[in-house]
């Protein structure tokens, strides 16, 4: 990336995200550091989930068959808990993709892993196929799923450009 596309990225991540830093000082504690970026990115795109939203819970967990979480006792820190468990796990099943697991898991969570893995039904994503062939020039790919119901909304258009601006690492 250029320094002009850095500069950009940098303003774009500070008018969106206010004081977090895009990169950690310390290099030991930059995966800490990415993490909670990650999850930091997904409170504020996902928002509060009420119990008008179910299915979905505290910062857009997908309720599994037997949990009993209730998005009327769901306090913002066990909410927090559950998005950092629930992002661990979809870092551990892309973590093949090294550094770019964060960034599989973070759309994962908003997506589902299915959407990139592929299943029964639906192929895998261009985006994996990519990575798995050595190709990290996934930009546009990573940009694509920004559609709902067939139709490009431009409010996840801007979440994938800042997730990727915020968690890619060359």
């Amino acid at each position: 990336m250029g320094i002009r596309a850095k500069l950009f990225a940098a303003f774009f991540a500070i008018a969106c995200f206010g004081s977090i830093p895009l990169r950690a000082e310390n290099p030991v504690r930059e995966k800490q550091d990415r993490f909670s970026l990650a999850v930091e990115c997904i409170k504020r795109f996902e928002g509060w989930h009420s119990s008008r939203h179910y299915p979905y819970v505290g910062w857009g967990h997908c309720l599994q068959p037997g949990e009993r979480y209730s998005a009327h006792t769901m306090t913002r820190q066990q909410a927090d808990e559950l998005l950092r468990k629930d992002l661990r796990k979809f870092c551990a099943m892309f973590r093949q993709f090294g550094k770019d697991s964060l960034l599989l898991a973070t759309l994962a969570y908003n997506v589902g892993p299915y959407r990139l893995l592929g299943s029964k039904k639906i192929p895998k994503s261009s985006l994996v196929k990519k990575l798995e062939a050595g190709n990290r020039n996934i930009y546009k790919e990573y940009v694509s799923f920004r559609c709902y119901k067939g139709k490009v909304v431009p409010s996840i258009e801007r979440r994938r450009k800042v997730e990727y601006l915020l968690l890619f690492e060359e």
